[in-house]
Parts: C-alpha cells; sequence; structure tokens
C-alpha cells in the first residue's frame, strides 16, 4: 500500500484575514496603547517629584492655557446657563415649580456641565494645540535632539504642559460656573419674569459648598488626562503634515472620550461617598 509523502519544506498556505482576526489586532493595538499611555503618564509623573520645571518655561504655558482659555470658556459658560434656563422653563412653569429653576440650573451647573464644559474647551483649544506642536516638534527631529544633547523630553515638554492644565482648570471650571449661573439667572428673571428673591433663595438652599468641590474636585483629573493624552499624542504623531493633523484630532477625541467616563466613574464614586457620610442629605445632590 502506497503512503503519501510529506515534503516537510512545503510551504504553508496562508489562510485570509477573517473579521475575528481584524477585531483581535484592534484588541491587541488597543491594550498596547493604554499601556504605552499609562508608561508615559508614570514617567511624567516622576519628573513632576524629581525636578521642577524652571518659571521661565512654566510662565508661557500657563499664559497661553489659562488666560487665552478664559474668554471661550466664560462665552460657554454663559450661554449654557441662558439654555438651560429657556429650555427647563416651560416644565416647570406647567408644573408651578418655575421659582426652583434656580436651584436646577445652578446645581447642574457647578457638579456636572461647568466642569465637563470647561474641560472639553480646554481639550478643544489647548489640548490639539499642544499634540499639534508635540507632533511638529516630533515630525522635524526637535524631540530627538534634545534627548541627543542629554535633556529628557519628557521633562522639558510634557511636565510644564501636565502642570499647566492640572493647576489652572479649577479655575477655569469656577470661571464657567459663575458666568453659567450669571446667564441663567438673567434669563430666568429678565425674561422669563421669575421672582428673583425665591431664585435666588431656592439657589441658596440646594447648591451647597460640598456641590462646588464636586466640580472642582472632577475638574483635577479631567486637566490630567486632558495633558497626558494630548502629550502622548504628540510625542508619538507620525511622519508628515497628515501625521501631525491625526494626533491633533485623537488628542481632543480620546480626550473628550476620557473626559465623559472620569465624569461617570467619578459621579458615582462621588454620590457613593456623600451619601455614607450624609445619608439624610436634602440636597439635589
Amino acid at each position: 500500500m502506497a503512503v503519501a509523502s510529506v515534503n516537510p519544506n512545503a510551504e504553508l498556505v496562508e489562510k485570509p484575514e477573517t473579521a475575528v482576526h481584524r477585531l483581535g489586532e484592534h484588541v491587541f493595538d488597543m491594550v498596547a496603547e493604554i499601556g504605552d499611555v499609562g508608561m508615559f503618564s508614570i514617567q511624567t509623573l516622576i519628573w513632576i517629584f524629581r525636578r521642577r520645571p524652571r518659571w521661565s518655561v512654566l510662565v508661557p504655558i500657563f499664559y497661553a492655557v489659562g488666560v487665552q482659555s478664559v474668554s471661550v470658556v466664560a462665552i460657554t459658560g454663559t450661554f449654557i446657563g441662558m439654555v438651560l434656563a429657556v429650555q427647563a422653563h416651560h416644565e416647570f412653569q406647567a408644573m408651578g415649580l418655575a421659582t426652583r429653576l434656580g436651584s436646577v440650573i445652578n446645581n447642574s451647573l457647578v457638579k456636572e456641565l461647568g466642569p465637563v464644559l470647561a474641560a472639553t474647551m480646554l481639550a478643544g483649544r489647548v489640548g490639539s494645540s499642544m499634540a499639534a506642536e508635540l507632533g511638529t516638534m516630533r515630525v522635524t527631529e526637535q524631540i530627538d535632539a534634545l534627548s541627543a544633547l542629554g535633556t529628557n523630553p519628557i521633562y522639558y515638554l510634557a511636565v510644564p504642559r501636565f502642570m499647566a492644565c492640572l493647576l489652572l482648570i479649577p479655575l477655569l471650571t469656577l470661571m464657567a460656573d459663575f458666568m453659567g449661573v450669571i446667564g441663567g439667572a438673567v434669563v430666568s428673571t429678565q425674561v422669563m419674569g421669575i421672582d428673583s428673591f425665591a431664585y435666588w433663595k431656592h439657589s441658596r438652599d440646594y447648591v451647597e459648598g460640598l456641590d462646588i468641590f464636586a466640580g472642582i474636585f472632577k475638574s483635577y483629573f479631567f486637566g490630567a488626562a486632558i495633558a497626558l493624552i494630548s502629550c502622548h499624542r504628540g510625542f508619538n504623531s507620525s511622519a508628515g503634515a497628515e501625521g501631525v493633523g491625526k494626533a491633533a484630532t485623537e488628542a481632543f477625541v480620546y480626550s473628550f472620550m476620557a473626559i465623559l467616563f472620569l465624569d461617570f466613574v467619578l459621579g458615582i464614586g462621588w454620590n457613593t461617598v456623600y451619601r455614607s457620610f450624609w445619608p439624610q442629605a436634602s440636597g439635589l445632590l
């Protein structure tokens, strides 16, 4: 009986790529990307404690991140407060609760909308700019030149931007909160005809100091995420103008996704801690 011989040198037939293979490849790429961001974040935090950046480097970045973002954050906060007043007035008036409109508008602003919108504006105006700037430096080999000169690029480029976003976003959040409260109050009392005394009384009764602190507390995490993601995208930009543009786009998209995820997680955590200490609290938390 003849036995078919097997050629050990025969080439293996490559099977066509399926949807499962492509899905697995994307999953592996995502896990590797998350790990790379984590390592980049750890290195940035280590350099913060090892050596403080010089003021000559910090001041221009603080000005670009903080001062130049005040106008867009203030305008956004004002219109958000006004839109909330316009959209919610009809429903509250139908229920006979128009005078309580201030408590809902101001509570929503200081806890959620103020921090999230300030962080979104920072990601769009500053995060994309940082990614494009660092991406250009990567493409033109300026980052490699810093390494060749003995300067750590993360310390010189990422740490000042991280500190600027981390320290200045709470102030921008307070600006968004303040302008949103003013915008909502003007529309509610001057346009919708709600009694001014009742509007501010209910706002004072239901908006507590811890509500304002909750928004500021979350903003620190938003600022840190924006800086780390944007700097990481810039450092890993691909070559060419297309690569720099892609890095800037990814910086905003990933930062916005991180903001929403952190807002969800921190919101659940804050409510759990708050209710464990004050289970009978009457606020709208």
